[in-house]
């Protein structure tokens, strides 16, 4: 008669110690609890008095305006009867924004990725330096280096591309000059940024495990194949998440804009012609001169502003808590 041999299996063991929860009752933790949770609670507090001041505030200049907010081209809130809008204004932040996203991101991964896959480590410490000191760079430092050396040198590139390019409409100059326009401002941005999006990328770059990297080596993966198939996957929500910081500066970014664009509220997508604006450099020109209802008018324009900078954040959490379970994060 065949028998089973019966296995004991010994009970889990019982952790020495479980927190039951949040505070374990000493008064350092409770201390510590209570700070916490104020913390959490005084920035929910600041965003909702934020965000309920200024729909107080635009809802009484929406009110008393005459056209329409989100399709008028005209910025005449001191007028009888006050016409405004934010047509103009939304689409400069939106191709500006994007015209740094398009040229920073590209670059920006790549040094992030030289410096910590490719160069020796003193070069790679430099750089790293580097780049964190141009990231304190002051905004009107930027500008004032816009204005000076980046306006009159990029001339040349716009003839260059109304020569080459201007069959695509974008890069067709109607109005040769002085490059004052969006592509200016465009690039300004992008390298305003670019430090912003390497600091962060190669910090996560940094963190891929290395037991990956060696993995792919000793199955005969050369160094690209290395960083296409393990850094990259996993570096992806970091780098989308850079990329967001990057595009929050480049929404609100004021004195730099100011300084190097030539404003009007003309609507054009000719990228290469002066003109257009956006809603940071629009305030920041017209706040000081403005009447009470030009302020609110002012305010009104802040308050797009900040919903679109929730609803990008939002998108990029989104993204990140899409992508995770694939970028191999959580590994």
């Amino acid at each position: 008669m065949a028998t089973t041999a019966q296995i004991d299996t010994p009970p889990p063991e019982t952790p020495l110690h479980t927190p039951s929860g949040p505070s374990t009752g000493r008064l350092g933790d409770r201390v510590f609890l209570g700070l916490s949770r104020g913390s959490g609670v005084l920035l929910l507090v600041v965003m909702a008095a934020i965000a309920g001041f200024l729909t107080y505030r635009a809802s009484i200049a929406i009110s008393k305006d005459q056209g329409n907010f989100f399709t008028t081209f005209d910025w005449l809130p001191s007028q009888t009867p006050p016409v405004f809008g934010i047509a103009v204004l939304l689409v400069g932040t939106v191709i500006s924004s994007v015209i740094a996203m398009v040229i920073a991101v590209p670059v920006a991964v790549g040094i992030a990725l030289f410096i910590s896959h490719y160069a020796p480590r003193r070069l790679a410490t430099t750089l790293a330096y580097v780049v964190d000191l141009l990231a304190a760079v002051p905004s009107i430092i930027y500008g004032i280096w816009g204005a000076l050396i980046l306006v009159p040198y990029l001339g040349g590139l716009n003839v260059w591309l109304d020569q080459y390019f201007g069959w695509t409409y974008i890069f067709d100059q109607t109005q040769p000059g002085v490059s004052r326009n969006m592509l200016t401002v465009g690039i300004l941005l992008a390298i305003m940024i670019l430090p912003i999006v390497t600091s962060v990328s190669r910090e996560v770059f940094l963190q891929v495990p290395r037991m990956n990297e060696e993995a792919a080596l000793a199955l005969g993966a050369t160094r690209w194949e290395v960083i296409r198939l393990s850094v990259l996957p996993f570096g992806r929500s970091g780098v989308i998440s850079a990329s967001m910081l990057g595009l929050g500066r480049a929404l609100g970014e004021t004195m730099a804009v100011a300084t190097v664009l030539s404003p009007s509220y003309v609507m054009s997508l000719h990228l290469l012609d002066p003109g257009g604006g956006t809603f940071a450099q629009n305030i920041a020109a017209k706040f000081d001169e403005a009447n009470p209802l030009g302020r609110d008018a002012l305010i009104a324009s802040g308050l797009v502003l900040f919903v679109l900078t929730l609803l990008v954040n939002g998108a990029a959490r989104l993204i990140i808590a899409r992508r995770k379970e694939y970028s191999g994060a959580n590994a």
